[in-house]
């Protein structure tokens, strides 16, 4: 569990992270370098996620090594899968990381919603609905494992 303590936000209190795969974690099918070691760094403290519609088929590969559940989702609309799987780990104490339109209704539900500037960029929708933005998924992933990042970019 991880734990923030942000003034005029509140405490928050995150037991689940869920990730989209394409776009956010992995460009072109690949993991980004130093992913799989921060979402190592991450699983010590909660459960990780990683939802896809494996547009590559690389996704089971790729995080082999990495503490993650996978969920390889059916094809379209795979958005509302995302969200309901949110809910079903508890919106409140869940982070979502994305960067597609798909990755949209997840970010819209999650406790802390965090959208991912990578290769194949971001929509719109999903960067508007985000509590944070990030122009790299590495600095994503350090909003968690280097607190004093994320209370500073949230506090009022």
């Amino acid at each position: 569990m991880l734990t923030f303590d942000i003034p005029a936000w509140g405490l928050l209190v995150i037991k689940n992270v869920v990730f989209d795969f394409n776009g956010t974690l992995a460009v072109d099918g690949r993991l980004v370098p130093g992913v799989a070691e921060r979402l190592n760094a991450l699983a010590r403290h909660v459960r990780v996620h990683v939802l896809t519609a494996d547009t590559f088929g690389t996704v089971e590969a790729a995080c082999r090594e990495v503490n993650c559940a996978v969920t390889v989702l059916p094809e379209n609309p795979i958005g509302p899968e995302k969200k309901r799987l949110v809910e079903k780990l508890g919106a409140a104490e869940t982070a979502a990381f994305g960067n597609g339109a798909n990755d949209a209704p997840m970010l819209a539900t999650a406790g802390l919603s965090v959208a991912v500037i990578g290769g194949e960029g971001a929509a719109v929708e999903t960067l508007t609905l985000a509590d944070v933005v990030v122009g790299d998924i590495n600095n994503g992933l350090d909003l968690l494992l280097k607190p004093g990042r994320l209370v500073a970019t949230l506090r009022r």
